[in-house]
């Protein structure tokens, strides 16, 4: 059973930085593609970064230069570091899985299992 769990939000400063995780069980994630999206209030959830089975990477315009995503196979952990936060970063940040998605993939309807979201608020 496929499970993802999200930490590391918070509240921090414009001009920040967080880290998030995503810590993947109940199955082998190294032919599996992970997403981070992210919804506001009143808006649509929306790809942020999506990194592939052979750690393609794809960004938002929105975050490029500023995010990070990364993944440790061994561990079965998938990181997204926040550099520069904005105001309008701020979000529920959710983890995403689908197995097998290529380079550039980053839809969200393309990603079949999800986390419960962690909440980050860039605010001064």
């Amino acid at each position: 059973q496929v499970q993802l769990v999200e930490s590391g939000g918070g509240l921090v400063q414009p001009g920040g930085s967080l880290k998030l995780s995503c810590a993947a069980s109940g199955f082998t994630v190294d032919y599996y593609a992970f997403g981070w999206f992210r919804q506001a209030p009143g808006k649509e959830r929306e790809g942020v970064s999506c990194i592939s089975s052979s750690d393609g990477t794809y960004y938002a315009d929105s975050v490029k230069g500023r995010f990070t995503i990364s993944r440790d196979n061994a561990n079965k952990m998938v990181y997204l570091q926040m550099n520069s936060l904005k105001p309008e970063d701020t979000a529920v940040y959710y983890c995403a899985t689908r197995y097998g998605l290529g380079y550039g993939r980053c839809g969200r309807y393309e990603y079949d299992s999800w986390g419960q979201g962690t909440q980050v608020t860039v605010s001064s």
